[in-house]
């Protein structure tokens, strides 16, 4: 990986010969003699380091650092005389990475550069587990979906944004018909393929606020954020339309039995998260009593039979 850094000096002879001497230490360099002239080079090019004096003409090298940080993640070295009005302190507090006193010592930039590179390097490392560590927290291995955890959050937060702004909210449960004889027939292995192929599906079906969820084994949940029951319904037609005319095919194995159960229920106000949750599993539920690629769609809160509702614990 080249490594790019622009220097910013209105000496013209220094400025010269920092890019000769960081141009023959391997860095792809450009110069600046301004602020403003950089910031116009930092709009159209990526750079990895920006090396600045502190005075400029017009903007100075500090509220540059500031300008620099505001807009991007780029690192910054900070020169200055001994005799500056500036120090160490006000350069890290406007976002420098480091600090360098004039004359610079060639060989001491070089590891100066060297050592904001390797912090850059640690820094984004971390940041990538933390991101690995956060999808693996949320995302189902097998089928790439969010997880049943992750279903739980982000329902709460779907529940509590229609509350506030009184906007509609609906929920899908989708269950594979049958799926036992799946891994009956063709193995575990190839079952999990089946798996998430179906996941990919789904997620094709889905609008661009919709979220999908492998809630447990063979059963899916999707989100509807600002979705009547009759909006749902639409998706759900086309998820069993796509289910319907294409089979699926693993290691050249035709699986053209996939049949699906989807019962879809509309949040209504106040009701809890494990209350929703409950009838539209218990609406997908009555959709496989219909020999498969059902839908059902459930009543209102009030309509449903209290004997279909969780009982309270009689324990203490």
């Amino acid at each position: 990986m080249v490594i790019k850094i622009l220097v910013v000096e209105d000496n013209v002879d220094i400025s010269k010969l920092f890019f000769e001497f960081l141009t023959k230490s391997g860095f792809q360099t450009k110069t600046a003699i301004s602020a403003e002239e950089a910031e116009t080079i930092l709009n159209s090019e990526e750079m990895n380091i920006v090396i600045t004096d502190i005075v400029l003409p017009g903007i100075d090298g500090i509220q540059f650092t500031k300008n620099i940080r505001k807009k991007c993640n780029i690192d910054v070295i900070v020169m200055t005389g001994y005799s500056s009005d500036y120090s160490y302190e006000d350069a890290i507090k406007s976002g420098a990475s480091d600090f360098i006193f004039k004359p610079v010592k060639l060989n001491e930039l070089v590891l100066r550069i060297n050592r904001v590179l390797g912090e850059r390097s640690l820094l984004d490392q971390r940041d990538r587990m933390i991101k690995e560590l956060q999808r693996l927290t949320t995302e189902d291995p097998l089928t790439g979906l969010y997880n049943s955890r992750h279903l739980f959050d982000q329902l709460e937060k779907e529940i509590n944004r229609a509350k506030r702004y009184l906007h509609s909210l609906s929920l899908m449960f989708i269950d594979i018909d049958d799926f036992k004889s799946i891994n009956d027939t063709y193995g575990h292995m190839l079952g999990d393929k089946v798996l998430s192929q179906i996941a990919n599906r789904l997620k094709d079906c889905l609008r661009s606020n919709d979220t999908a969820y492998r809630f447990a084994g063979d059963e899916f949940t999707i989100i509807l954020p600002e979705t009547t029951l009759g909006e749902a319904k639409i998706v759900a037609d086309r998820v069993l339309t796509k289910f319907v005319q294409d089979s699926i095919t693993i290691n050249e194995k035709e699986i053209s039995k996939i049949s699906l159960s989807i019962g879809i229920t509309e949040y209504q106000i106040n009701e809890g998260i494990e209350q929703l949750l409950h009838r539209a599993d218990l609406t997908m539920y009555e959709a496989k009593q219909c020999q498969g690629n059902s839908l059902v769609i459930t009543p209102e809160l009030e309509a449903l039979s209290m004997t279909h509702m969780p009982q309270p614990s009689l324990s203490p």
